[in-house]
């Protein structure tokens, strides 16, 4: 089943329970799919795409969340987090702690780093394999953790 069709049948479920927090977040997702359906690249939206997607709506919304607290606006900060909680549904699990420092460690392994300076390498490995799995700040922090002397 498509992202597009599971937010279809999604939307319809929330408006009927109305679950005003799912329905923007729902609707946030189906406006995003819009758009790339649209901007006249012509792309398609493969699972790699809707991953992407879904976690720069997350990221967008974290950063709205953060200015929110800065400024002590609660309510609206509040509003963020329900929008967040709803689109972290339609990701995959995301790694951590733990489990993301071992899948890094195997990437360190497959590709022969020893220090700090390969943490190019690094990255462009575990971006690629733990895509949609981690965010890359997460995924940055550990590798420099992993890779420090």
């Amino acid at each position: 089943m498509s992202l597009e069709t599971k937010i279809m049948e999604d939307l319809k479920e929330a408006m009927k329970a109305k679950d005003q927090a799912a329905m923007r977040g729902i609707r946030a997702i189906k406006s995003a799919i819009l758009l790339f359906k649209t901007d006249g690249s012509g792309n398609e939206l493969d699972e790699a795409g809707e991953i992407k997607l879904l976690q720069k709506l997350v990221k967008q919304r974290q950063d709205s969340h953060d200015i929110y607290k800065q400024q002590n606006r609660e309510d609206l900060a509040q509003v963020e987090m329900d929008e967040i909680s709803v689109i972290m549904r339609y990701l995959p699990k995301q790694l951590e702690g733990e489990e993301l420092e071992a899948a890094i460690k195997a990437i360190i392994d497959q590709t022969g780093a020893n220090s700090i300076k390969d943490m190019g390498k690094v990255m462009g490995a575990a971006n690629q394999q733990l895509a949609g799995k981690a965010d890359g700040k997460s995924i940055s922090e550990v590798v420099k953790k992993l890779l420090a002397p």
